[in-house]
């Protein structure tokens, strides 16, 4: 798998844009981009836009995926 980063904002505190990872399989196949914002987790697969996509609570995301809330 390869991600790479945009960064959208050039400060050390997350910005209204966030940060997004653009997400590829080992193929080097575009899969989708994943936005981590202040508040909020976006995934949008493949073409689908940011702000289109599904989004969760970042404490949720954190509490069911990460197990450490």
């Amino acid at each position: 798998m390869k991600v790479a980063v945009d960064v959208r904002s050039i400060e050390l505190n997350l910005g209204h844009n966030g940060i997004v990872l653009y997400v590829y399989d080992n193929g080097d196949k575009y899969i989708g981009k994943l936005r981590v914002g202040k508040a909020t987790v976006e995934w949008c697969k493949g073409k689908v836009p940011i702000g289109k996509g599904k989004k969760i609570a970042l404490d949720d995301f954190i509490a069911k995926h990460l197990n450490v809330l």
